[in-house]
């Protein structure tokens, strides 16, 4: 059973960066796709960001392309999403999953089969 555990969110001002970070474990993570995404309260989880288990393919939505970046490390088990210049609406729960089928860069929430628990960002304007 994989484990995904989120750390990094936190209060910034906007124009401001975080760094989140998922740490897995239980499973092989060097197999998975990884996925980050996002919910704010009173609307649906939205995708942000994928990686293949390579870490060669990436894609991300357009509301996050270029200011977010993820990126994974397979030898420390974990997928970071780097996000700079930060606006109010990126305010949400942001949430690691991981896709079993590693050579798939999904969008769906729905193909995804283990999430951790999310870490909160919140955008001061």
């Amino acid at each position: 059973q994989v484990q995904l555990v989120e750390s990094g969110g936190g209060l910034v001002q906007a124009g401001g960066s975080l760094r989140l970070s998922c740490v897995a474990s239980g499973g092989t993570f060097d197999y998975d796709a990884m996925g980050w995404f996002r919910q704010a309260p009173g609307k649906e989880r939205e995708f942000v960001a994928t990686i293949n288990r390579g870490g060669l393919r990436r894609y991300s939505s357009d509301s996050v392309k270029g200011r977010f970046t993820i990126s994974r490390n397979n030898a420390k088990n974990t997928v970071y999403l780097q996000m700079n210049d930060l606006k109010p609406e990126d305010t949400a729960i942001y949430y690691c999953a991981a896709d079993q089928f590693p050579g798939r860069l999904a969008v769906q929430s729905s193909l995804y089969h283990y999430w951790g628990q999310g870490t909160q960002v919140t955008v001061s304007s």
